[in-house]
């Protein structure tokens, strides 16, 4: 009775729903198994009576939201278990490979965030074999992220072909967590987070990093605006909003490191190393903001250096293929022309004022491929130096989004900006192909942030940072706090990290 009660309520919401919501604004949907943020009272207690039917209400929204969120982006839960003997449809396997995907990317993530804490903390030597274990399941994944892109170009058609690849993505998956999985109960003992001396020595890396970043941010935050100044707006925009990003990630990091302390002062060492982890998430998160602005005014003066050079070499090659392009078949003659208008379009902007010459050197590599015609990446000449540069710089901003906003991104994007880096480092490298692939993993990246929306729809989320902790990935939004963080481990580890333990002696802690 319970049950049909509960269905038909939920059938009515359904219904009635979209009449209610109809708005010009973006969609927000919440995360599957990621609920958002709760406000709670400073004793952490309340009648809980009152708290039913606002919870019920709460809980119904979300699941409808859920549901919303789960047919817009590539974020799909794994269909359930079917019985013995049969065999999951193609669109069932479809999303099980997504799904297995996006878990096992966050795992590996989330797994070298954590080691490069314990080598700052332990040394080299001391983490090696992790690392070891890290980089083997980042190319076992990698495999399966190729398996996955082959599958989306295949398109329709030889139904048995295309099960035998996403049956390979999800082995794929399946194989790199186990190699997460089986180190991580040697990686939990070296770093020792529930012992005081392990934590203590934990929390003093932790904090000393934190330390640098929250120095580096004034100047980062300047350099943003000069380059704004100089380059233009549209130069920058892949960086835009990095630094309010980064002091978001040091409150919640702040917070979190203060909590954790507490944690273990209270005699609760399982969540004063929940806590720990939480603000180490954070952390790397800041450094990566803060490094991409860097980065990112390497490569515009870089690039602004070399279109002069670039702009000659084309005209160069240009002229060599000029006198026969008339008397030529194949389209030669329309490509030149093409290429004389681009090169005296970039001449125009560059000397009309701030512009972004990336995008430039972007629009000459583009107009002149018909000269190279592998992706760049043979070309020995100016040209082939700038189609590297174009296409280094358009992975490097997907892969840095990507590991910000994990907490939203699909395995749509994720699966594009990894095969961008595979075209970038094959032999020779097709230029085109990785700048083409990076630039549609950061569009549709960007896309699944923006249904994402807004985790944390209240003050006190946002002003602790928890909204952009579970954007990031930091916190998994499974439980008390906004869930348990996520770390070093694969899908059998985080799942045991994620079942609640026993409340301490001491007291909840935290």
């Amino acid at each position: 009775m319970a049950h049909t009660v509960l269905g038909a309520a939920a059938g009515l919401m359904w219904l009635v729903l979209p009449g209610m919501t109809i708005s010009t604004d973006v969609p927000v949907a919440a995360r599957p198994n990621r609920p958002t943020a709760r406000t709670v009272s400073a004793d952490g207690d309340g009648p809980a009576a009152d708290l039913v039917l606002p919870v019920a209400a709460v809980a119904g929204a979300g699941a409808i939201a859920g549901y919303g969120y789960l047919r817009r982006t590539g974020r799909r839960p794994r269909p359930r278990p079917r019985g013995p003997g049969t065999r999951p449809s193609l669109a069932e396997l479809d999303g099980l490979a997504a799904g297995s995907l996006v878990e096992q990317d966050d795992h590996v993530r989330a797994s070298r965030e954590e080691v490069v804490f314990a080598r700052a903390q332990l040394g080299d030597a001391a983490v090696e074999p992790f690392d070891r274990a890290v980089r083997d399941a980042a190319t076992t994944l990698t495999d399966a992220f190729l398996a996955r892109q082959e599958y989306d170009d295949r398109g329709p058609g030889d139904d048995r072909a295309r099960r035998r690849l996403l049956d390979g993505v999800v082995g794929r998956c399946t194989a790199s967590g186990r190699e997460l999985d089986a180190t991580a109960a040697d990686f939990a003992r070296l770093r020792a987070l529930d012992e005081d001396a392990g934590r203590t020595a934990a929390l003093r890396t932790a904090e000393a990093r934190f330390r640098a970043l929250a120095g580096r941010t004034p100047d980062t935050e300047a350099l943003l605006a000069a380059l704004t100044a100089h380059y233009g707006p549209a130069a920058v925009e892949p960086v835009t909003g990095y630094v309010e990003q980064v002091k978001d990630r040091l409150v919640f990091a702040t917070s979190r490191l203060n909590r954790a302390h507490q944690s273990a002062d209270l005699g609760d060492p399982g969540r004063a190393a929940d806590h720990l982890r939480a603000a180490e998430g954070a952390i790397a998160q800041a450094d990566v903001f803060l490094t991409a602005v860097d980065t990112h005014r390497a490569d515009l003066d870089e690039a602004a250096a070399t279109v002069p050079s670039a702009l000659s070499g084309a005209e160069t090659r240009l002229a060599e293929v000029r006198p026969d392009a008339a008397s030529r078949a194949d389209g030669t003659r329309s490509y030149v022309a093409h290429a004389d208008g681009v090169l005296a379009a970039v001449r125009t902007g560059a000397a009309a004022g701030p512009h972004d010459p990336v995008d430039a050197l972007r629009r000459i590599v583009r107009a002149t491929a018909f000269l190279t015609g592998d992706g760049g990446g043979g070309d020995p000449g100016v040209l082939g130096a700038a189609a590297a540069l174009v296409a280094r710089v358009a992975v490097a901003s997907a892969a840095g989004f990507v590991a910000t906003h994990r907490g939203a991104v699909g395995a749509e994007a994720r699966t594009r900006l990894a095969a961008a880096r595979e075209r970038l480092a094959a032999v020779p490298p097709d230029h085109l192909a990785a700048d083409t692939l990076a630039r549609r993993a950061r569009e549709l990246a960007e896309r699944d942030v923006r249904t994402y929306g807004n985790p944390t729809a209240d003050t006190a989320g946002r002003a602790a940072g928890v909204g952009g902790a579970l954007l990031g990935g930091v916190l998994l939004g499974t439980g008390p706090d906004d869930g348990p963080p996520a770390g070093y481990g694969g899908p059998a580890t985080q799942a045991a990290r994620t079942r609640p333990a026993p409340a301490p002696l001491g007291g909840r802690g935290g």
